[in-house]
């Protein structure tokens, strides 16, 4: 785990349920500044659900700090001033607006930019830039998701949160957005992954935690966790 006099975030003992059901059971985790780390596991072990109780979005039981404040009590929208960007798994684009508008939205206050610009994101990804004025509704799916991770971007966050970008892309727009995580990260953003391709997780990150039933089950560097069979096997592979 990175030093907690390091870590711009650190979670700790962190459950959260839906209803009756106790969906995360002590789950410890934390992030540096400008670091990639990935959160893997199968579906369905609590790796949305770590996202949305960081976020307040899920009622978070634990700790969650945040460069040094707590953030368990405030409202998602507190949070997300705080500093901290969320891509949720199902993109969420306003499909009436225009990709320009929609980008704009993600701005903290309006006409005001912080590392992030609007030429950046048609640099980064020209489908979006010659598609500014046409609704994001009309866009592939593939298309919303990039929207959807530069709208977050826009609000300038230090840390990002981002909740399975590659799932049903085609191979050319995943290596899109592994370019684009390896932007974030050069501009000083944290990121925290979940994702279900191994490939790049392991390509991309500098720590990995791998999630099984509510809980970390293996924390540590892409190496460690290429040569841990044990728990590829019985946590990760189908």
């Amino acid at each position: 785990m990175a030093s907690e006099n390091t870590a711009m975030l650190t979670v700790r003992g962190l459950n959260a349920f839906y209803g009756k059901s106790h969906i995360l059971q002590g789950v410890d985790l934390s992030i540096s500044e400008g670091e990639i780390v990935s959160l893997l596991g199968r579906n369905g072990v609590g790796r949305s659900t770590t996202c949305k109780a960081i976020m307040g979005l899920v009622a978070p039981h634990g700790e969650v700090i945040f460069k040094g404040r707590a953030m368990v009590g405030l409202r998602p929208d507190q949070i997300a001033h705080a500093g901290i960007g969320y891509v949720p798994e199902d993109r969420q684009v306003f499909p009436s607006l225009s990709v320009r508008q929609n980008l704009e939205l993600g701005l903290k206050r309006a006409n005001t930019f912080g590392r992030w610009t609007l030429e950046d994101v048609y640099r980064l990804f020209p489908n979006l830039g010659e598609r500014r004025d046409n609704a994001a509704g009309v866009l592939s799916g593939g298309e919303q998701q990039m929207l959807a991770m530069c709208r977050t971007l826009m609000g300038d966050p230090d840390l990002i949160i981002i909740d399975e970008p590659t799932e049903g892309l085609a191979p050319k727009l995943v290596e899109q957005v592994g370019e684009l995580l390896d932007e974030i990260a050069r501009r000083g953003v944290a990121i925290l992954l979940v994702e279900q391709k191994l490939t790049i997780a392991l390509k991309i990150s500098k720590r990995l935690y791998v999630m099984g039933h509510g809980h970390i089950v293996f924390e540590g560097d892409p190496a460690s966790l290429a040569a841990d069979e044990t728990i590829r096997k019985e946590w990760l592979e189908v």
